[in-house]
């Protein structure tokens, strides 16, 4: 009889286009050796073009399935996601709290499109009751500014940022530096953002230790579930024994490839490409 796979649970919203959300969690999961598990907390009409409808679960039911997998079956790593409201995030961070396994943070507040997936009155509940029982957690610049206020426009920001999400409790912060545009800057409203190079920078740290990770820009528009994808591989390596460092360095190599590989899908942003390493290992 085969051993079973290390098993990660995903807590998070349905994408019915298969990008991000749930759907890019067990692709991911899969993609990296471990077994993906779900509670669903919101089911989204969603497509290449943006989100044209989302309805979140009642509590108990998204109680109700955390407790039926981690009773019987356990868990060694939990990713969050899409939470949707602040009754939601305060369940999800009480049922955290209470397992022994880390817990990967993803605050998400925006889709690709711009398109609200938080309720501005869970905002105080994410920073007050769930970022403090996150492992990591992996907000992008978008999501610390609304988190804490921090505007990033220079790769030394990303610091300011970090420490601000830290004053939360997360243990380690993953501040994720895509947004920030190469030498020419990017252009968002007033704002003009660099980062010295055509390069995807992120910072983590845990307040004591800094861990830098470049990695190459692609000129790929086709990146819907990025966000995802990275969180899922971060919490599949650390329920295989990863270090947080070790398993966000593997996570953001994982991720980059997929960037890479992403493919067009409907008429907008398709996504990133999540079995680009199975294939490779196959044809290796």
């Amino acid at each position: 009889m085969t051993a079973a796979p290390p098993r990660v649970l995903t807590v998070a919203g349905s994408d019915s286009g298969g990008g991000a959300g749930i759907q890019a969690d067990l692709k991911t999961m899969l993609a990296l050796g471990a077994h993906g598990m779900s509670v669903i907390t919101a089911v989204t009409a969603q497509n290449s073009l943006g989100v044209q409808g989302a309805w979140e679960l009642p509590v108990e039911a998204v109680r109700a399935q955390y407790r039926s997998v981690v009773d019987d079956i356990g868990v060694q790593a939990v990713k969050t996601g899409m939470l949707a409201s602040a009754e939601l995030a305060g369940a999800v961070a009480e049922l955290i709290a209470g397992t022994d396994a880390p817990a990967v943070v993803d605050p998400v507040g925006v889709s690709k499109h711009g398109d609200s997936l938080l309720a501005a009155s869970a905002l105080r509940t994410v920073r007050t009751r769930l970022l403090p029982v996150a492992t990591v957690a992996t907000p992008n610049l978008d999501e610390v500014a609304q988190l804490t206020g921090v505007r990033v426009r220079t790769e030394e920001q990303m610091r300011e940022a970090a420490e601000a999400v830290l004053a939360f409790g997360p243990k380690w912060v993953l501040v994720k530096g895509g947004h920030l545009a190469g030498d020419a800057g990017w252009e968002g409203g007033n704002q003009t953002v660099q980062n010295g190079g055509d390069q995807a920078v992120d910072l983590l740290t845990d307040g004591a230790e800094e861990h830098w990770l470049r990695a190459p820009r692609y000129d790929n528009r086709h990146t819907h579930g990025t966000g995802c994808t990275l969180a899922s591989a971060i919490a599949s390596q650390l329920a295989k024994g990863d270090s947080v460092p070790e398993a966000v360095a593997a996570a953001k190599e994982y991720v980059t490839g997929a960037i890479a590989a992403g493919f067009a899908l409907g008429g907008g942003i398709g996504p990133v490409d999540h079995g680009w390493a199975l294939r490779r290992s196959q044809a290796g």
